[in-house]
């Protein structure tokens, strides 16, 4: 029974050592200066790189230097794309009409009639259909508008934007052939 009373004694004498120790050492500290010495982090060595000896001469950075901001982007479809499918062209009536179809280098002008009224001209589309115009009518693909009609030529005016959206005006002179 002794021995179990001793046992007792010195469990109970640790515990409480032990917990008292742990409540000294949560108590507040005070700012005590560090007096550890402070190790610097290892420094690790980079691998030596040999530079190549070329005896061609190097062009410094700034000769490689290119300004894209002038170039046109290579990934832009050539024809600007237009939501929905592009079917044939209407004039300002909404008709259908095929002579607003080609461009203005395709037609061909077979006649001209200066008449005391106004002057009219027949001219072929490629595939070999006739039309007759006056000076005011759409023709071509690109808005094409007939200002005037001579007896050796017809003069159109386009205005319409390219791919890159600026506004480009253009008068073309279709001419009548001459007689052989």
């Amino acid at each position: 029974m002794m021995r179990n009373k001793k046992n007792k004694v010195v469990f109970l004498t640790v515990f409480f050592a032990v917990v008292s120790l742990s409540i000294v050492g949560c108590g507040k500290k005070e700012s005590q200066p560090n007096t550890a010495p402070q190790t610097k982090p290892p420094v690790i060595k980079q691998p030596v790189v040999q530079q190549q000896l070329s005896s061609s001469r190097t062009a410094g950075p700034s000769s490689f230097a290119v300004d894209f901001s002038t170039k046109k982007d290579p990934f832009k479809p050539y024809a600007a794309l237009i939501s929905g499918p592009q079917g044939p062209k209407k004039n300002r009536y909404g008709q259908i009409i095929p002579i607003l179809n080609y461009d203005l280098a395709q037609f061909s002008v077979k006649g001209i009639i200066v008449g005391l009224k106004e002057n009219s001209a027949l001219i072929v589309d490629p595939t070999g259909k006739p039309y007759v115009v006056k000076a005011g009518m759409e023709i071509g693909r690109n808005e094409g508008k007939i200002t005037k009609i001579t007896s050796t030529y017809i003069e159109v005016f386009e205005q319409y934007r390219d791919e890159a959206g600026k506004l480009k005006k253009n008068t073309t002179k279709l001419m009548l052939p001459k007689k052989e």
